[in-house]
């Protein structure tokens, strides 16, 4: 197989999709891998630690994707890089389609085979490729919370943990899945007053009993999520329908009984944003204000620590790539159930019904391609 491993070109996207250890890994199974010059360096990876693993470093970006029959990256292609996929491509990378029409309807232009990392499940229903990534956001969207909250960005000049005699700051947290308990536990490391709020009672009573009674739970209603937004000094949105659109959970109207300088972090802006006031932004621009309240809403958030985010993703992509490497996406994809769960478009047709119902078109059955 003749792999593809371009540099990302997302704003401030420092992540590469595979490290020299699992380039190795390919190549001493026969497969041809090459690297766009200079991809890994914001990860820290140099050229040389990929030629070293057997990798063919590619200076010509056309070369790169012509050649290529598998093409691995980090990020949703980007408009510029829609335009170099074929039919004869299988793309392998997060897509978080819902959120995105027109990357919707270019792949799908495109032909090409593309498979999401945020998609494929598990035997127990989890989503093993977004599971590392959602770590890594909700631990650090209690640092962009807490940076968010010092006066000179907007905030109410609150300090987290507090000091004695001044209470701590109150963090909400929206959603106790991967995202939610990583924003949770690292709140309640810096010493905040933590509740998260879910639907689900099972949830709900695993982090009451894990966490000992150190954070507040609450069952999300309306009225809970009023309450939450209008005495939390940092509400984070961390609320997942895999593959779908995020339901959107405080809306403008909240904002007016919020206090002024708090802030809100939406997770879940991959997916469209689970903020009515919420719009993506990026590492280089992360914040706005929308009646007194501080947004942020950084659509790469991982990507701030690339290396740690990197070598956490390909420790969990690794046995999915060598699947495609070794079978071809359809002997990968026919074999596992869950991997199949992963494919969101092929030749021209959404194969994922829940990016389908975002943008009322219809979809194919994935299995009919597997026959």
């Amino acid at each position: 197989m003749k792999i593809a491993i371009p540099k990302e070109i997302k704003n401030h996207e420092y992540r590469v999709a595979l490290t020299p250890s699992v380039v190795r890994e390919l190549v001493v199974r026969g497969h041809r891998v090459a690297v766009q010059a200079s991809a890994g360096e914001g990860a820290g990876f140099p050229d040389a630690e990929y030629e070293a693993s057997g990798a063919r470093i590619e200076q010509d970006l056309d070369a790169l994707w012509d050649n290529a029959e598998l093409i691995v990256k980090v990020k949703e292609p980007q408009p510029e890089e829609v335009k170099r996929l074929k039919p004869s491509h299988t793309l392998f990378t997060y897509l978080h389609l819902a959120a995105e029409e027109s990357l919707t309807r270019g792949l799908m232009d495109s032909e090409a085979t593309c498979i999401a990392y945020e998609t494929i499940t598990d035997e127990e229903g989890g989503l093993p490729l977004l599971a590392p990534m959602s770590r890594v956001a909700g631990r650090m969207a209690i640092q962009a919370g807490a940076h968010s909250l010092e006066k000179a960005q907007g905030g109410a000049g609150i300090l987290i943990p507090g000091v004695p005699g001044v209470p701590p700051a109150k963090v909400t947290v929206i959603g106790g899945g991967v995202v939610g308990e990583n924003a949770a536990r690292m709140a309640l490391g810096l010493g905040a007053d933590v509740t998260v709020l879910d639907k689900s009672l099972e949830r709900l009573e695993v982090l009451d009993h894990r966490y000992q009674g150190r954070l507040n739970t609450v069952y999300s209603t309306a009225d809970a999520l009023e309450t939450a937004a209008r005495e939390s000094d940092i509400v984070v949105g961390a609320v997942l329908v895999p593959g779908a659109q995020a339901p959107k959970l405080i809306t403008r109207k909240m904002l007016g009984d919020m206090r002024p300088g708090s802030v809100l972090v939406d997770v879940a802006i991959d997916q469209g944003g689970c903020f009515e006031t919420s719009r993506a932004t990026t590492h280089a621009d992360p914040t706005y204000v929308v009646d007194g309240v501080v947004h942020y809403c950084v659509a790469n958030m991982p990507g701030a620590v690339a290396r740690t985010s990197t070598q956490a993703l390909t420790n969990a992509t690794l046995p999915f790539v060598l699947a495609l490497a070794d079978k071809g996406w359809q002997g990968a994809l026919a074999e596992d159930p869950h991997f199949l769960e992963g494919l969101n478009v092929h030749a021209g047709h959404i194969t994922h019904s829940a990016v389908a119902r975002a943008f009322g078109l219809d979809a194919v059955d994935p299995k009919s391609l597997m026959a």
